[in-house]
């Protein structure tokens, strides 16, 4: 099973992911662990992205690839994978392409987590952390019996700066931008299925495994 997760921030990506991982057995691949590995180990990839992170600019799409790339070749990969963040660009997505072909191999499906902008705006506007134990909880849906206290440790629960509406919006924005030529790409070769995000995560993960069998 190889498969990519796509969908906007607070679209649920990380509890489905979680989900499929223990289900197929397949390892969930994010490009965020991937650089923090690199870096902590000081790899020679891990190095030269370092040198863009520290100057506060985009790590280039063909070393992004190759760090994907070193982490598909691991052992845990070879019955599948997940690919969570990755790819954000259509030039990404046509390098994994070419990666994959030289492998003998395809992408069983990609999976969009279609949720509308101002559902994501209040699933993760509302959305409060605890400063000492990082328990999250959510002002409308979950909100803390302790008021801005923690229910677990009672410490301070706060709103993170990435949070606010307008980084939300603006995260939304970038998201769009990067996406729209994505799905475009994905739904022209039939391997996309786009699953109703809005829905709960219970209901989505049936829906993921109905998309998945039919692929197989």
């Amino acid at each position: 099973m190889k498969i990519i997760l796509l969908g906007p921030p607070g679209a649920g990506k990380g509890t489905q992911a979680a989900s499929i991982r223990e289900k197929y057995g397949i390892p969930h691949i994010s490009t965020g662990d991937i650089f923090r590995e690199n870096v902590r180990l000081g790899s020679p990839l891990g190095v030269e992205a370092r040198k863009y992170m520290d100057a506060g600019q985009l790590v280039p799409d063909n070393l992004v690839v190759s760090m994907v790339a070193d982490r598909l070749e691991k052992p845990d990969c070879v019955r599948g994978f997940l690919l969570d963040g990755f790819p954000r660009t259509l030039p990404q997505a046509e390098a994994l392409d070419s990666y994959l072909t030289s492998k003998g191999t395809v992408l069983d499906g990609v999976i969009l987590l279609d949720v509308d902008d101002e559902t994501v705006v209040l699933r993760l506007s509302g959305r409060r952390v605890c400063r000492a134990c990082g328990q999250i909880y959510h002002s409308t849906f979950k909100p803390s019996r302790s008021g801005n206290r923690c229910e677990v440790c009672g410490g301070e629960t706060y709103q993170r700066d990435d949070d606010t509406e307008k980084v939300i919006r603006n995260r939304l924005t970038v998201y769009h931008q990067q996406t729209t030529p994505l799905i475009s790409f994905y739904k022209e070769k039939g391997i996309l299925r786009a699953v109703d995000a809005k829905a709960s995560s219970g209901n989505v993960m049936n829906a993921i495994e109905s998309l998945c069998a039919n692929r197989s």
